[in-house]
C-alpha cells in the first residue's frame, strides 16, 4: 500500500501497525514532517517500530522507479498545494505517474476536502473550478479513464465519516461545517 502526500505518516503507521503481513509505504514531498515516522520506524519492535513501515521523500511527478507496478492500494488523504491541484483537475502526467506504481487491481482512493470560501485563494492559485456532481462525472473521472483507471465511485462523505481515515489532516478539516469532503474511487 502507498499512501501519498502522506504528510506525518500517521495512517500508513496506524496500518502497518495494524497489519503486520503488509508492507506500508509512505510519500510526501515535503521531508520535514518525514523525519519522526522514519525514526520511530525504524525503532526495534519492542519500542514502537515498524518492520512493514516505509517513508520517501519524492513528489508525485517522479515517483521513485522502485515503485512500479507495486501497489495494490493507492492512498491519497486531504492532499493540498500542488497535490491537490494534481488530483481535483486530472493532471494528465500526475495521474500517469500514480498509474505507472499501481499493480493489476489495484484500488486508488482519493479524499480531500473544500471549503470554497476559505479556500477561495488556493483554489484559484491551483485552478479548480468547483466541484459538483456534474464537473466528478463530466470531466474528472473521464481523466482518470484515460490515464487507465476504471470508475468505481465517487461522491461526497460527511465529516464523521472523514475523520474515522486517521490522518491527522481528517481530524481538523472534519471540523469545518462549511468544507465539503469528496472521495473518488478508482480500480485498475
Amino acid at each position: 500500500m502507498i499512501d501519498i502526500g502522506t504528510g506525518d505518516g500517521r495512517f500508513v503507521s496506524a496500518m502497518a501497525s495494524r497489519h503486520p503481513d503488509k508492507f506500508f509505504i509512505g510519500v510526501d514531498a515535503n521531508v520535514k514532517p518525514l523525519e519522526k515516522p522514519s525514526m520511530k520506524a525504524t525503532r526495534k519492535p519492542a519500542k514502537g517500530g515498524l518492520k512493514n513501515a516505509l517513508f520517501v521523500q519524492a513528489a508525485v511527478e517522479d515517483l521513485p522507479a522502485e515503485f512500479d507496478g507495486v501497489a495494490d492500494e493507492i492512498h491519497i488523504h486531504f492532499p493540498w498545494g500542488s497535490l491537490l491541484g494534481a488530483v481535483a483537475t486530472g493532471d494528465a502526467p500526475v495521474l500517469n505517474s500514480i498509474r505507472r506504481i499501481a499493480s493489476h487491481d489495484c484500488t486508488l482512493e482519493i479524499v480531500f476536502g473544500i471549503d470554497q470560501k476559505r479556500d477561495r485563494s488556493e483554489l484559484e492559485r491551483l485552478k479548480i473550478p468547483e466541484i459538483t456532481p456534474i464537473y466528478l462525472h463530466s470531466y474528472l473521472i473521464p481523466k482518470y479513464f484515460d490515464a487507465g483507471f476504471r470508475y468505481v465511485r465517487a461522491g461526497r462523505i460527511s465529516r464523521d465519516e472523514a475523520s474515522m481515515i486517521g490522518t491527522s489532516w481528517s481530524k481538523r478539516l472534519s471540523q469545518n461545517d462549511e468544507r465539503e469532503i469528496f472521495f473518488l474511487e478508482f480500480e485498475v
